[in-house]
């Protein structure tokens, strides 16, 4: 990289991560108070809906906001194009949602899905506004401003949430959590953002980077059918509660999983589309996001499954309780994904979104298959079935990566292998912990989470683990300028 594009990677590393570790940590205490207030089933009603959401929500996206980040002689008539085109798609697609909404309340045998499901369809004409404006923020690695615009709506719609669940409305102040956040959103990047619209369109604009968005539109809407085909599985096959239940461990899973690959995921793919010519420096690129990512994942999903049970005991109380097994496992599932995020995103910041598109059909097919053979077995059988279709994915992830950069799959297990020992260390650690015998909950949590924390760190110092020692050397800095600022 150059010392240019370095500098503002690294600053967009590290407002992304402090942005997401901000969002996720509210995020966090919000679905905490929310939970605690509010019974199983009604978190489940909202995850049956979800992927129709979903599904409506990648049409309005349509693959053009990324589109907009990988080229890059994007002009004004450009985005002026795919603003208008997603706002009339934002309308389609809410219209269709309503006109659905018998359906989908049929299909579950759950007649209050139909109000639940026609109000949550203003946000996808909400979001349809700001689109553009979240696509300019992220193609310049601004993440600072996001910071606060997804912080602010957050704490706001928080707030409107807890106040109507604790006043009784149950459900509905998820609804009014969910439209609350999506329009305070998008008012304060209207409000905070110089662009605005011109009276300009051309569908040979839109055609231009049809060929880019389109891949990338039917990539995304397998991958959203396929990551919450579980939750319809189990809303059909089992029950609300059970569905709230496992909503309420994946929620926990993500918690971790998303902060930590989406803060570098959402920088990498704009850095990478930057140098995608220069083959050698992407492949420095790929090695050193991929290893700082497990360095950090590996030992919060390993940590995370052997905290599960106090965790949930503590936050949630004992309602909660069989949502633990299901946490455990997917933390499992959660210890792969960065490494995908960072094997696809070689793909589309080169351009070849055909390629992404075909890796997506086959890992959703053998997903699918997956799930129909296990869906008879459990819930926790079906996990372990994703588990395994995840691992398998791996393989195929790294292909294409090895193809265009030389930089295998045993290459890549090779980087990985130092912080996999590590965390099992780690983890083996905390596991002493329990044996312990401590009766208060919070006590137990707070002794693990520092025993491991230190372990950790004293193992990767002593090691003197590579991605550790470099992303010290990075922070420190931006961590001294951030504190004489604030």
């Amino acid at each position: 990289m150059t010392d240019n594009l370095k500098q503002t990677t690294i600053h967009g590393l590290f407002w992304s991560f402090f942005e997401r570790i901000g969002q996720q940590g509210v995020q966090f205490v919000i679905s905490v108070v929310l939970a605690r207030l509010l019974m199983p089933e009604q978190f489940g009603l909202i995850v049956m809906l979800v992927i129709f959401m979903a599904v409506a929500q990648s049409f309005i996206d349509s693959g053009f906001g990324l589109a907009l980040i990988q080229k890059q002689d994007a002009n004004h008539l450009d985005e002026c194009s795919i603003f208008y085109f997603n706002i009339v798609l934002g309308f389609v697609a809410a219209g269709l949602l309503c006109l659905a909404a018998p359906w989908i309340a049929s299909f579950y045998n759950t007649p209050i899905l139909v109000p639940l499901a026609r109000v949550l369809s203003l946000n996808l004409i909400i979001n349809a506004f700001g689109i553009v404006q979240t696509s300019l923020l992220t193609k310049h690695i601004e993440f600072k401003l996001q910071m606060k615009i997804n912080l602010s709506s957050l704490v706001m719609s928080g707030s409107i949430g807890v106040t109507m669940a604790y006043a009784g409305y149950g459900v509905w102040s998820l609804v009014a959590q969910s439209i609350s956040s999506t329009l305070v959103r998008t008012v304060l990047l209207w409000f905070f953002l110089r662009w605005r619209p011109s009276l300009l369109f051309s569908f040979d604009s839109l055609r231009t980077m049809f060929a880019f968005g389109s891949k990338l539109l039917f990539s995304g809407l397998l991958d959203r059918i396929y990551n919450n085909l579980l939750t319809v599985v189990i809303g059909k096959v089992y029950s609300a509660t059970d569905l709230g239940f496992y909503a309420r461990a994946y929620s926990l899973q993500q918690v971790p999983a998303n902060t930590i690959s989406e803060s570098i995921a959402r920088v990498i793919y704009p850095a990478f589309s930057t140098i995608q010519e220069d083959k050698p420096r992407l492949k420095r690129g790929v090695r050193k996001a991929l290893t700082t990512l497990a360095m950090v994942n590996f030992p919060l999903m390993l940590g995370l499954a052997i905290v599960a049970k106090p965790l949930v005991l503590l936050l949630l109380t004992e309602k909660w309780l069989p949502c633990v097994p299901y946490l455990q496992l997917l933390c499992g599932l959660g210890l792969l994904y960065p490494l995908h995020v960072i094997n696809l995103n070689v793909l589309v910041a080169q351009g070849r979104s055909d390629l992404f598109f075909r890796l997506e059909v086959l890992k959703k097919v053998l997903g699918v298959t997956l799930i129909a053979l296990t869906y008879r077995w459990g819930i926790s059988i079906m996990i372990v079935g994703q588990i395994v279709s995840s691992i398998i994915c791996y393989f195929v992830n790294s292909y294409y990566t090895k193809q265009f950069l030389d930089y295998s799959l045993m290459k890549q297990l090779h980087d990985l292998i130092h912080s996999l020992i590590l965390s099992l260390l780690m983890v083996g650690g905390v596991y002493l912990v329990n044996s312990v015998f401590i009766s208060h909950q919070l006590l137990l949590l707070i002794l693990q989470i520092v025993c491991g924390i230190v372990l950790y760190v004293t193992l990767c110092w002593l090691t003197r683990l590579p991605s550790f020692i470099e992303s010290v050397e990075m922070i420190k800095p931006r961590f001294k300028q951030f504190c004489s600022t604030h």
